[in-house]
């Protein structure tokens, strides 16, 4: 059975970590660039007016979202290993 201190430590800093990424989320938000992902050169966007149908593929922005995300846990994990 889990010690109850020990849970109680695993739920505050699971919770301090989900009110981090709100943090973050919410200023990213407040951006002027961000508002740009989903809409740079190579995301393909579909949309059939007649249909009432639309299609977005974000490639370009997947990819740059995968390389900074790539770059932050590397410097992240070289820090923790020294």
């Amino acid at each position: 059975m889990i010690d109850p201190s020990t849970l109680g430590r695993w739920l505050v800093i699971a919770g301090l970590t989900i009110a981090s990424l709100g943090a973050l989320l919410f200023l990213l938000g407040k951006l002027p660039f961000v508002d740009r992902f989903g809409h740079l050169p190579g995301d393909i966007h579909i949309e059939d007016q007649a249909r009432g149908i639309s299609c977005t593929v974000p490639i370009v922005s997947s990819l740059l979202v995968s390389l900074l995300l790539t770059v932050i846990l590397n410097i992240v994990l070289r820090l923790l290993r020294k």
